[in-house]
């Protein structure tokens, strides 16, 4: 008997015990034990109330015999609205601002969680959903500590300055207080491959920042405008977090600085390694830091999706996305901080 042979009597064999247990499961709950269907429903019910209950006596017991004292919540990777959809190239595993938005709405309902330590390594991506977990931690009822391991820069300074306390580690590069506003443009490219560009539009910018047409004067004044008004917001949302002056932000001219430099600059609070960061939450909440780390409550479709995003990224799609764009969108300028 060949391999591929016994192969298909396993598979057969085992199909056909699958099979068997499905028909008696189903013979039983359908058929044999529940005399009509309000019967049926009332057993799926009564299974439906013992998951809830077992699922409320153990967050109960969960929440009552707690061992820790400090919530911990990762940004990590570019930081865009779902984690992989934006224009920023990020891994599979980078977490949505959603994401990280509802794991600080979490801790902040945990009565637990006395602290929140945002540990930041990004940098930096777009500019609203920087500004939702930078709000976020802003709102944690309790001492809020950022904490910059090897980059904090650009949107993930942004995040920062919504901490109480920002520390660094010497070698950390901090800052990047600016804003960045980029388009492709193919327009020449288009015209030496005979491909002219048509498009229907109605209002005068409608389609300024397209790839296929050159920008005018006036788009360009246009698109840069909103740039300096982003950045006008970065630097009044640092001036005030970091109690420092509008002109020492601007004088930065959104470069980054190690940790102490940045430290001199009155960017950081202090330096120090993890446990020196502990040490510091130990002082602002009077007790043990004892940490745990609120991780992404994901359901069956996000991990499937989750799956999916790591084959493709693994064929190049995470670099692919960065250059995506839809022309009816109208404006085709990625901002990003």
């Amino acid at each position: 008997m060949t391999d591929s042979t016994v192969q298909s009597v396993v598979s057969v064999a085992v199909l056909a015990v699958v099979a068997a247990v499905a028909a008696a499961v189903g013979y039983l709950l359908f058929v044999r034990f529940p005399g009509d269907l309000a019967d049926l429903l009332g057993v799926l019910l009564v299974l439906a109330v013992v998951g809830i209950a077992l699922r409320t006596a153990s967050s109960a017991l969960a929440s009552r015999y707690a061992d820790y004292s400090v919530a911990e919540v990762a940004v990590e990777g570019p930081i865009t609205r779902d984690g992989g959809g934006g224009r920023l190239p990020s891994s599979p595993t980078t977490p949505g601002a959603d994401d990280v938005v509802d794991r600080i709405e979490r801790a902040d309902d945990d009565p637990n969680a006395e602290a929140l330590l945002v540990r930041l390594n990004t940098p930096g991506g777009e500019i609203v959903p920087s500004e939702d977990i930078r709000l976020a931690a802003e709102r944690f009822d309790g001492p809020t500590v950022g904490y910059a391991t090897d980059t904090c820069a650009s949107g993930g300074y942004a995040v920062a300055v919504g901490c109480d306390e920002l520390w660094a580690r010497e070698g950390s590069v901090v800052g990047s207080i600016g804003v960045i506003g980029s388009r492709p443009n193919v327009h020449e490219l288009a015209d030496r491959l005979g491909v002219s560009y048509e498009q229907f539009t109605a209002g005068e910018y409608k389609d300024a920042g397209l790839p296929l047409k050159e920008v005018t004067p006036d788009e360009r004044a246009y698109l840069q405008g909103i740039v300096d008004d982003y950045y006008d917001q970065f630097v009044e949302q640092v001036a005030a977090g970091r109690d420092m002056d509008e002109e020492a932000v601007r004088d930065t001219e959104a470069r980054v600085f190690l940790g102490t430099e940045a430290h001199e600059r009155g960017l950081v609070d202090g330096l120090g390694d993890r446990e020196a960061v502990l040490d510091r939450v130990e002082e602002l909440i009077g007790a043990e830091a004892t940490v745990r780390e609120f991780e992404p409550q994901r359901g069956l479709v996000s991990r499937v999706r989750g799956g999916a995003a790591a084959t493709a990224y693994a064929f190049g799609a995470g670099i692919a996305d960065a250059f995506g764009g839809d022309a009816a969108e109208g404006i085709d300028v990625s901002f990003r901080r």
